[in-house]
């Protein structure tokens, strides 16, 4: 059986440089390549995602999905740009949020992300958990429940689950929140301090 390592959609526009512009300007694209004097074929890239354009007549109809890891910032940065919307975000039945938009040669563009808290149902018991953590920690933790619309029950439970099978917890985007809440609280040690985590009342009892 054959793996498929990519997959690149390719869309034929009529001026491949305003398609770069377009993309890469209002939509949020990095700049990949020109190719031919004049240019003949292009490509844009979106995080690990490449899209060709090749010279021809577009044929508007065509429709390319993008699963990205936060729609919501995505439509907001859209709408910013005039971006046509063709269907607002939303939280859908298939399980993504996600919204669809229409670029300059009639092609169809969907972005979306998954919602994780889709499916049945698990009826579970919590139990208290005595813990004391370390206060700018507690303190970011709180923050980022808050921003990923999460209590902080569910927050731990989250990452404890992910952790214990090895699977990164977080979006990319929720890393760059967390980044900016460890500045913000003052976070200033490593993944391993822990190991050397002292209270202030312990240390000075030795």
């Amino acid at each position: 059986m054959v793996q498929c390592e990519r997959v690149t959609p390719a869309l034929p526009v009529g001026d491949l440089p305003a398609a770069v512009a377009f993309y890469t300007t209002r939509l949020g694209f990095r700049p990949g390549f020109l190719w031919g004097e004049p240019p003949t074929f292009a490509g844009v890239d979106l995080g690990t995602t490449r899209l060709f354009f090749s010279l021809g007549a577009p044929k508007p109809g065509c429709a390319i999905y993008f699963t990205v890891d936060d729609a919501d910032a995505l439509y907001v940065y859209h709408c910013a740009q005039g971006v046509e919307v063709l269907e607002p975000i939303g939280d859908r039945e298939y399980g993504i949020r996600d919204y669809e938009v229409r670029d300059l040669n009639g092609y169809t563009l969907g972005f979306g992300h998954v919602l994780h808290g889709q499916g049945a149902r698990l009826e579970i018991e919590r139990v208290d958990v005595p813990v004391r953590l370390e206060k700018r920690l507690a303190a970011l933790i709180a923050d980022l429940a808050a921003h990923k619309r999460m209590s902080l029950a569910s927050l731990l439970e989250e990452t404890l689950l992910h952790t214990l099978d090895g699977v990164e917890p977080h979006t990319p985007a929720d890393l760059r929140a967390i980044e900016a809440l460890k500045r913000q609280h003052g976070i200033d040690y490593d993944t391993h301090a822990s190991y050397r985590f002292v209270e202030r009342g312990d240390s000075e009892a030795g």
